[in-house]
């Protein structure tokens, strides 16, 4: 399966690896401290995050739920395919202004 088909099969049913690398980047932790606090292997984080494997469905769903529970909401599209982060309790503007009153 080409590498972009991997990613969309994986974001219909749960964090991408673009999600994954964001999330932690904002939580400011690194694949080995996702790794430990999602009780799976380092390789399983890289390999992922790299778009090489699609892991088990319990590894991601694993992962998904610790970036979750430290404050990190993932977003998807009507679709069910990944449409990026945002902050636990945030209130996105989605009207292009970018928080700007005109």
């Amino acid at each position: 399966m080409p590498k972009s088909s991997k990613k969309a099969a994986l974001s219909a049913w749960g964090m991408s690896p673009e999600q994954s690398r964001a999330a932690r980047g904002w939580l400011g932790w690194s694949q080995d401290e996702l790794a430990k606090q999602a009780h799976v292997a380092l390789r399983t984080v890289a390999s992922f995050e790299r778009g090489e494997i699609t892991p088990r469905y319990n590894n991601v769903v694993a992962m998904q739920r610790v970036i979750e529970a430290a404050g990190v909401r993932l977003v998807f599209g009507k679709d069910g395919t990944a449409a990026g982060i945002l902050r636990e309790n945030s209130d996105p503007d989605f009207s292009g202004s970018g928080g700007r009153n005109r």
